[in-house]
This record gives structure tokens, sequence and C-alpha cells, in this order.
């Protein structure tokens, strides 16, 4: 049985954006165009936070870092030049890591493309959602299609050659046709990396207490298989169930989570997972912990003895076949049974009968040495999860 930490990332929240969107069920916080952002004391938190869990992360080295929102394209290029140099001044950073911002392809934000690329960016995530405008009005967003057009053409001036979109499907009256004409525009802007996921109706959105009329469910099925024959013609291959790529373009900060690896978690309402190594013969001892999540008391808990988490939980050892396959059966090739025991420290033999069990219903592929789900077994996740999280 394996016992080795696995590799470890970093995620950065920015909770503020222009509009909160209705769809939209992160922790974000709407602050009108005008608004005059706190940089200098929101770094300083960030650091000190970061500070704060450095014992978690003792001897690692960050092989990625995702800094998500919100839009974090709201700051400055200037506050990802001071937050970077702060990260590697006090953890080892990977000669390759991967640094990825999410950016609004909305006029507020253009012009800084250049800035961010000098920072240390070497990955945009343009959430574009939709390119006609009807759509993106129904959406909330602040940008039009040509909007996120030109961001895409900035991006590549500014020397951007791993640029991810962000496209939304099963919009409010999308047909067939609509969502395949919106994936045409996004291809025709060649990007390395697509995230085409369907709308849902989270809680505790506008959206969820007023539902737009979406699309029936017949309809919905007809986008997704259009829609991944398309993606595939193109050579984007779907390696998750809402991401395609080139296989050199590949999320490796997504994958990250997916493979259940570690990342700490800074920022209002950020959430990390950490492993350390548990007793001889036994699992991992894997912890969650969350930030606080509202912006204004993060900023204060700065000069707070209390510090920045607001709670933490350990996974427990009959926990970890569900958490782990929660995030592993989303990969279209799943993970090898090895991964599975270096990343829980749990012995293969633990699942064989609930795997024996999906496979007997079809939805694992037969093969014992992996975990991966089957093309219906992807259809029916929530099943198949049911499958192996149950004793």
């Amino acid at each position: 049985m394996m016992t080795d930490l696995p590799p470890l990332a970093l995620y950065v929240h920015v909770p503020w954006c222009v509009r909160k969107c209705p769809y939209c069920d992160f922790n974000s916080h709407g602050v009108g165009r005008d608004a005059e952002l706190p940089e200098v004391d929101y770094l300083a938190a960030l650091l000190a936070d970061l500070e704060a869990d450095l014992p978690l992360a003792a001897g690692r080295t960050l092989g990625s870092i995702f800094i998500g929102g919100g839009t974090p394209s709201l700051m400055s290029a200037a506050f990802y030049r001071d937050l970077l140099a702060g990260v590697a001044a006090r953890l080892p950073m990977a000669r390759d890591i991967e640094i990825t911002l999410e950016a609004n392809p909305g006029t507020l934000e253009r012009g800084r493309f250049h800035g961010y690329r000098e920072a240390g960016i070497n990955r945009l995530s343009l959430g574009v959602q939709s390119f006609r405008g009807a759509q993106l009005q129904a959406l909330g967003r602040i940008h039009s299609g040509d909007d996120a057009i030109t961001a895409v053409a900035e991006a590549r001036d500014a020397g951007f050659d791993n640029l991810n979109l962000d496209l939304m499907h099963g919009l409010p009256d999308q047909t067939p046709a609509l969502a395949l004409e919106d994936l045409e525009r996004a291809l025709e802007l060649a990007p390395e990396h697509l995230s085409w996921y369907q709308l849902t109706l989270e809680p505790n959105t506008e959206f969820h207490s007023r539902p737009p009329r979406l699309p029936e469910e017949e309809v919905l099925w007809d986008i997704q298989d259009l829609g991944h024959e398309r993606l595939e013609a193109a050579g984007l291959r779907r390696y998750e169930i809402s991401a395609y790529a080139s296989p050199e373009h590949r999320s490796r900060h997504n994958l990250n989570y997916w493979r259940f690896g570690d990342y700490l978690g800074i920022g209002a309402g950020a959430h990390g997972k950490l492993s350390a190594a548990g007793e001889p013969g036994r699992a991992l001892a894997i912890e969650r912990r969350w930030k606080v999540r509202q912006p204004n008391s993060y900023l204060r808990r700065r000069h707070d003895p209390r510090g920045f988490v607001a709670g933490h939980s350990r996974v427990e050892e009959s926990e970890l076949p569900l958490e782990f396959a929660m995030n592993a059966l989303r990969l279209v090739d799943g993970v090898s049974m090895a991964t599975w025991e270096g990343a829980t420290g749990l012995p293969a033999s633990r699942l064989e009968a609930r795997l024996r069990e999906a496979r007997n219903k079809g939805l694992l592929v037969e093969d014992v040495d992996r975990l991966q789900a089957s093309p219906q077994g992807l259809l029916f996740l929530n099943e198949l999860l049911a499958l192996i999280g149950t004793e």
C-alpha cells in the first residue's frame, strides 16, 4: 500500500465582481463598475493567510496555482506580481508551474493582459458563456460576444498560448442549432482548452428562486451529443465530463482536484484539502478546511488571533471511497487503482465488492486495474457514486 503524499496546488479566491450573475452560487459579491477594491489590504491578508497555512505544506512544492472568483481580473497586474512574488518567497514552485487566472472579457479589464503575463500568469480562463447578446443578457453577463472575441485577441497579443474558454449550454430558450453556433464561434478562436458545461439551477441563486425557461430534456440530450461530436472532430478531446482540450493543454490544476491531490486555499471563503501521513498500515489523515466567507470579515481576521480559518473537518476512513470517487470518476479515462491507493492510503481490495456490483450494472469499464466510468456511468454518475460510497 502506497502512503506518499499527493501533489500540492494553491487556490486563491478573489470574491468581488461587477455584478452577481443570477446563476452563480460561488462566493462572489457585486460591487459595481466604479468600486475601488482594497488591493493593498487584501494582498496583505492573502499572504498572512498563506503564512498561517505553511506548516500544512512543509517541504512540499506547488505544481499549480489557480486564481478564481468572483472576477479576479478586477485586480491590477501589480497586485498579481506582488502576490506571486509573495507566494514564491514562502513556498517552492515547480519550474514548469501552471498559473491560471480567471478573467471576464468585459471592457473593464481590457489592456491588463500584458501586465498579467509579465506578473507570471501563464494560463488564462475567459468566462465567455455565450456569444449571443440575448442569452448573455439572460445570464446577467456584462460583456458582449464581440468583447469576448476582442479579449481573446488581446490575450494572444500579450503572449498567452494556453487559453481556456468557459462556455455554457442548455441556456434559456436555446436550441441545438444555437448551441452549436456558440461552439463554432468558440472554435474559430482556437482555444487550447474549452470548458463546456450545462447551466444548472443551484440553490441560493436568483435562477433557483425564479427559474428561467430552460430547454426540454430531449433538447438537452441533443445539444450534448451534437456538441460533443463537434468538439472531438475539432481535435479537442473530452477528458472530464465538461472539459475538452488538446492532450498537452489539460488543466493541471483541475486534474489535481480530480485525482484527489492536495491544495491550499487562501482568500475569502476559499477551501483547502491537506493530507498527512497516518499511522503505519492506515489511510492518510485528510483534513478539509475553509476560510471566513465575507470579504470584510476576512480582511479583519488579519489582526484577529482566531486567524482566517472558519472551520475544518477530517475525512474519515469510511468516507474516503466516496470522496475519491466523486472526483476521479469525472475523468473520462478514470484513474488507476494504484492512484487510488496512493491518494487515499487504502488498499484497492477495500473497493472490490462495490466495483464488482458497478461493473455488473454496466457503470464501470471491465478493467480491474482502473477506476473508470463507462459511457453509461458518465451519464448516470450519481447512481455510480451511490454504489461506490455505500458499504
